[in-house]
């Protein structure tokens, strides 16, 4: 999964505010831990667009990606960029790092793609053993609204300049996945245009299936925000932020 389509994905990402993104995403982790710390992870990464926008922050940045091709990519950008992130090819429910870090972040439906609880707690899991005591997760899921309202069972198509999309979503309401066929067909030098398909799966859990498993996997002061906005989400948001406190280590008196 994702290895053509990390060559298509910037260019289906180019009307994305990026910039608004990265600064959102800041003001979530000041609004747990009052600064920006020194080390920060984002998980699910991809080509690095975010990630090279917050090690301009003055944060010290990993990505974490399963696909090697997107992160190829985000290795060069981050050298257009002039910004020093590492990039490391792993999975994020093993998320293991050699220093921990103040903030870990996983951002644009990384979460989403993990489609069984298992597969969220184990996430959840490692990144509390990632973070320093005190320090904070954030994260974004798309809600349960637009994968299953908006988007369930529909069909999009999109063409741009060398580069069309099919997109037909089958929703399984039992279990709230969502199953995206996409087709593209991107023209090459030479004027043919090649096809190739991806399928991708994302669920939509609940906030309040999100908020349990947080709680079960040991964090604190958890909040749920609506998208881009500083407070509780509404019923018709598309996109939900959480952030959740690692508790701080306790305080000894000799």
């Amino acid at each position: 999964m994702y290895d053509e389509f990390a060559g298509v994905y910037d260019t289906l990402m180019d009307d994305y505010d990026y910039d608004a993104w990265s600064a959102h995403y800041q003001a979530l982790i000041r609004s747990a831990l009052g600064e920006l710390p020194a080390r920060c992870v984002e998980c699910a990464c991809g080509t690095g667009s975010l990630t090279v926008r917050l090690a301009g922050s003055g944060m010290k940045m990993v990505g974490v990606d399963l696909s090697a091709s997107m992160l190829r990519r985000a290795e060069e950008k981050a050298r257009r960029w002039g910004v020093e992130a590492a990039f490391v090819h792993q999975d994020m429910k093993k998320l293991t790092l050699p220093r921990r870090v103040g903030a870990v972040l996983a951002t644009c439906d990384g979460v989403n793609y993990l489609t069984t609880e298992a597969d969220v707690s184990a996430f959840f899991a490692a990144a509390y053993e990632a973070l320093l005591p005190g320090g904070v997760l954030c994260f974004d899921c798309s809600s349960r609204h637009k994968l299953e309202d908006v988007m369930g069972d529909a069909f999009f198509g999109e063409e741009r300049d060398g580069l069309a999309m099919l997109w037909q979503n089958t929703l399984n309401r039992e279990t709230h996945v969502l199953t995206m066929d996409v087709t593209f067909f991107l023209r090459e030098e030479d004027g043919r245009y090649r096809r190739f398909r991806e399928q991708h799966h994302q669920r939509a859990h609940s906030e309040q299936e999100v908020l349990a498993w947080l709680r079960r996997a040991g964090f604190e002061d958890i909040h749920a925000y609506g998208e881009m906005r500083m407070v509780p989400p509404q019923e018709e948001d598309i996109r939900i932020h959480y952030t959740a406190r690692k508790p701080k280590a306790p305080e000894f008196v000799l």
